[in-house]
């Protein structure tokens, strides 16, 4: 359904008995969801394979009443208009592919309150009466004109990993957090919002003029917060490892500077924030149509990994895991296809690091692959192609081939299934928070619960990486 850019209501003064309007509209399989999940009716028979009988119905009442609503809200009398009552009477099913045409007629008009009385009706294709009575609709006094009208964004969400994250955190006491160079409105805001929800205690770290400009535009007030200035980002980078070295801050938050800023001064053994463990990447990943939470990695450190890196970057995310609370997490190892090929470099990487998750090497998770993205996060892709996997359809870590596949994989995961990432550099002797310029507030926020969650498990003695 397609409203018009330009909306323009009828007021009661102008509305005439016998005056009406339409609209028709072609069911797809997501507004049939979305009906039944606001009706409450969402019995698994009814929202079968569309072929299949049954598809459909008792949806017939929620989606008739939201077409007739729609007539009302958008066309006659429009924008401004009440609906004060119905009286309907309901008959048949729907189902995807079903043309749906609403009609309002007026019968009657009452001054009294601006009362108009509508006939109301929906049918479908074959000319079926799905939805017959009246409405009695308050209607506008004065003309309104809206532009560039158009649907709200609706998802439809099997679960909200966020907020299981936010909820986690609630019992974490708030850390000291280094935020690097905020100089803009965003990386400014995502650090102000997690400490005025004491996920942090920020100290900021930049140019003390440009930090206060961001705060102003942000209009946001500072107050006691601690400002360490510095001339430029490579020197904000810099000064916040030294006070991460000293022990005045736990954990750190890239702010407005390039990661390789950050990462340039985390990255020498001389910082002190080395490991013996190749630093790496994790991606907390919240995606709508997923049934749980995973971990994507390496989308941001590790361009090309070895064999040793990958084994580094699984244990540094199956230890994430643990600290999540997710005590033996399935790993897929993803590449192209899910046979050992010798021309696919991936596949032979994936199996030898199966083996050497056999032999110790790897510990606190279940590994399968090479697995195609599919497989992966799909059972039945993996039943349809013969795979016997316990990680198939239930992965909570998914391993990339290089940084190129698991960048663009997240972005697509982003752009294309409205997905969200919390992002965290592990292998390093404290969490660092490593946002990306794009990101939302709640992604942002969602990092720095997902910082606090690892600090918290290193002060409980959970969480070593030595």
């Amino acid at each position: 359904m397609t409203l018009k850019k330009e909306m323009t209501n009828v007021t009661f003064d102008e509305i005439r008995i016998g005056q009406a309007a339409e609209m028709t509209v072609t069911l797809t399989k997501h507004q049939v969801d979305l009906l039944a999940v606001f009706s409450g009716d969402v019995d698994a028979y009814h929202l079968k394979s569309p072929e299949k009988p049954g598809y459909g119905k008792r949806t017939e009442s929620a989606g008739a009443v939201a077409l007739i609503s729609a007539v009302i809200g958008t066309r006659l009398p429009g924008p401004g208009a009440r609906i004060l009552r119905r009286e309907l009477d309901f008959s048949g099913d729907i189902a995807v592919g079903d043309a749906l045409t609403a009609t309002v007629t007026v019968l009657d008009k009452k001054p009294e309150g601006r009362v108009v009385v509508f006939d109301t009706r929906c049918v479908n294709q074959s000319g079926h009466v799905l939805a017959a009575g009246r409405a009695f609709v308050e209607a506008p006094e004065t003309r309104l004109v809206y532009d560039d009208i158009a649907p709200p964004h609706i998802e439809l969400r099997r679960s909200d990993s966020f907020l299981e994250l936010f909820k986690a955190c609630e019992t974490c006491a708030p850390v000291t957090c280094g935020v690097v160079h905020p100089c803009d409105r965003e990386s400014l805001m995502g650090a102000v919002v997690a400490a005025r929800r004491k996920i942090i205690e920020p100290v900021f770290v930049g140019p003390e003029a440009k930090i206060r400009k961001a705060a102003e535009e942000a209009q946001v007030d500072l107050g006691t917060w601690r400002i360490v200035s510095t001339p430029h980002s490579h020197a904000s980078a810099a000064q916040a490892v030294e006070l991460a070295r000293a022990g005045e801050v736990e954990s750190l938050m890239k702010g407005s500077l390039h990661t390789d800023e950050i990462m340039g001064a985390i990255v020498p053994s001389a910082s002190g924030m080395r490991t013996s463990r190749r630093i790496s990447h994790a991606l907390v990943m919240d995606v709508p149509t997923y049934h749980k939470m995973f971990v994507m990695t390496d989308a941001a450190v590790n361009i090309v990994p070895t064999l040793a890196d990958k084994k580094d970057i699984i244990q540094n995310a199956i230890d994430l895991m643990h600290a999540l609370g997710i005590e033996k997490p399935n790993v897929g190892i993803l590449s192209a296809v899910e046979t050992v090929n010798p021309g696919i470099p991936s596949t032979l990487d994936a199996a030898a690091l199966c083996k050497m998750a056999d032999r110790g090497q790897i510990t606190g998770g279940i590994l399968d692959g090479p697995l195609a993205f599919d497989n992966a996060i799909s059972a039945e892709a993996a039943r349809i192609k013969g795979i016997r996997s316990e990680v198939s359809g239930e992965a909570d870590i998914l391993l990339a081939p290089d940084l190129e596949a698991a960048n663009m994989l997240f972005k697509q995961l982003t752009y294309l299934a409205g997905a969200e990432g919390a992002g965290i550099v592990l292998g390093t002797r404290i969490p660092v928070i490593l946002t990306s310029r794009a990101d939302s507030i709640r992604s942002r926020l969602a990092s720095a619960a997902v910082m606090a969650i690892v600090a918290q498990a290193r002060r409980q003695g959970r969480y070593e990486v030595k």
